[in-house]
């Protein structure tokens, strides 16, 4: 198990030295001028996080809706250079339409984390989460813009969905079906096979 470094407070950095601070010490997320470093996950978790990562990936693709990445950090920035937050969900989607802009409006995106709030996101509930600090992050998600955010919970085999503009979350079980709604179109998952080992 890897040791956690203490938190830091910063009111924020350049992303050169966000770059640095994420190659030297690992992953980690900015929050409200804290850098909070990213616990390592229990096998379980890495196995949802794969189904998942890879079913939307396929549909992604198959549909050239988007591109989808696993634990990958996003950043909000305010000014061109001046990294204010950062986040890594364990999967994001990001449409392609948005995809394609955000490239061309960064030249150098391939030599940059990504800065731009994807319009999916999905966390997968460690053993060791608390339920207020999964809340939190929804709820910094949906302030930071995101579409659409998937909760699984491998312990209870469920999915609670939230979408932007909704105070109210959708709880999904085993007998339901997972849709991508208008983020990820014709998107259907059973969420039994979300927790097949």
């Amino acid at each position: 198990m890897m040791a956690v470094a203490p938190t830091i407070t910063t009111a924020g950095m350049t992303i050169e030295d966000f770059i640095r601070r994420y190659d030297s010490v690992g992953p980690f997320e900015l929050i409200e001028g804290e850098i909070i470093p990213v616990s390592p996950t229990v096998l379980g978790h890495n196995v949802c996080t794969r189904t998942v990562l890879l079913v939307v990936h396929d549909h992604a693709v198959k549909h050239n809706l988007g591109e989808a990445f696993s634990e990958a950090p996003f950043v909000l920035e305010y000014t061109s250079n001046w990294v204010t937050g950062s986040r890594v969900p364990d999967v994001m989607f990001v449409s392609a339409a948005r995809m394609t802009a955000y490239k061309q409006q960064t030249p150098d995106w391939a030599s940059k984390p990504l800065i731009l709030v994807p319009d999916l996101v999905v966390e997968v509930v460690s053993p060791g989460d608390k339920y207020s600090e999964v809340e939190e992050k929804v709820a910094r998600y949906l302030d930071d813009g995101v579409k659409l955010i998937w909760v699984v919970n491998p312990q209870t085999q469920t999915v609670n969905v939230y979408t932007l503009g909704n105070s109210q979350f959708t709880r999904l079980t085993a007998a339901d079906m997972l849709d991508g709604g208008d983020v990820l179109p014709e998107f259907k998952l059973a969420i039994k096979d979300i927790f097949v080992s």
